[in-house]
């Protein structure tokens, strides 16, 4: 018998694309029923955290139009990742497997076949690994690869090419609830698990509708996470540039004496540099005190105010997804 499958997508301010997106993975879940990929318990999840919109008028009427759709509401934003756990957590207690994406289709569901397959075969953790940026900008796709480059040399293991698009198992998940901490980048946790993963090759498209709720801010915010909450290599490139601003300093110093030069300029700008420097080094090591600060405080990632799930109820016996794609 085929195990219980849940698609868990993550969503905000989602209203413009999400009848387009329940239509198509209906659509998946219902042939992965038909060829027995998926069991009859299988459900979609939505996840909305604290959309300022449509999305959870939406989300409540698709689980009313048919038990297969479901949803959780987060009681207020608290960001993607923070979304996506929940809705992890929540339906890792009745699926046997989960595929995460995300709300806008650019990510190819029917590569999800390929995941189950694999999962089949006995990977606790698939990713979706893009194949090539082709179809991105020359910005998007010099910041996306410098992101991955620039976390790789920071000492932060990743799957290139990889956000969160990836299936796991129920094993997998009971690993990941174990990870505790509040500042949550869920790219850098799960190839620490170790169980047996794989990867599947895919071409991201374009979105299916709506705008980006990702811009280069958000970008830059997780890439700090990711560092900072993996690596202590920026606290060591202080301790190593302490080192050589100390050793050129003193040179100067033994030069400017040597030579006699005592110009306003020399010292200016030498005061500047150490200013900048300081100010560079402070900020980073508050990074580290802040996640620290966080951490310790240990409050709540996130609160479910309405839980939309009937876990007993799936394909079989769900009424039939009528809505038109818009």
């Amino acid at each position: 018998m085929a195990d219980i499958i849940y698609f868990v997508v993550p969503c905000y301010n989602e209203e413009e694309v999400l009848p387009v997106t329940a239509r198509k993975l209906y659509e998946k879940m219902r042939q992965f029923v038909s060829i027995g990929l998926a069991g009859q318990g299988s459900r979609i999840l939505f996840v909305d955290d604290g959309s300022s919109d449509g999305t959870w008028r939406l989300i409540r009427a698709l689980s009313q139009e048919s038990t297969v759709f479901t949803g959780l509401k987060l009681s207020r934003n608290r960001g993607h990742q923070n979304a996506l756990l929940a809705g992890l957590m929540t339906a890792k207690e009745y699926a046997d497997a989960v595929i995460s994406l995300d709300a806008d289709l650019q990510d190819d569901i029917d590569v999800s076949d390929d995941f189950l397959k694999e999962y089949y075969s006995g990977s606790d953790i698939v990713y979706g690994v893009r194949g090539d940026r082709s179809s991105d900008s020359f910005f998007k796709r010099s910041t996306a690869q410098g992101f991955y480059r620039f976390m790789s040399a920071m000492g932060v293991e990743l799957v290139y090419n990889h956000a969160d698009y990836r299936l796991m198992s129920r094993r997998a998940l009971d690993c990941l609830e174990q990870y505790r901490e509040v500042n949550l980048f869920l790219r850098g946790i799960i190839p620490q698990i170790g169980l047996k993963t794989s990867e599947v090759y895919y071409q991201r498209g374009e979105r299916a509708a709506g705008k980006s709720k990702y811009p280069l801010g958000k970008m830059l915010a997780l890439a700090l996470d990711g560092i900072t909450s993996f690596s202590v290599k920026p606290l060591r490139l202080i301790t190593v540039l302490g080192g050589i601003v100390s050793a050129v300093s003193a040179a100067a110093l033994i030069f400017t004496l040597a030579a006699g030069r005592t110009e306003i300029a020399v010292a200016a700008c030498s005061l500047w540099l150490l200013g900048g420097i300081e100010l560079a080094a402070a900020g980073t090591i508050g990074s580290y005190i802040g996640k620290i600060y966080s951490e310790v405080k240990g409050r709540p990632r996130y609160f479910i105010e309405q839980n939309l799930l009937m876990p007993n109820v799936g394909m079989a016996g769900s009424r039939e997804y009528t809505r038109k794609i818009v």
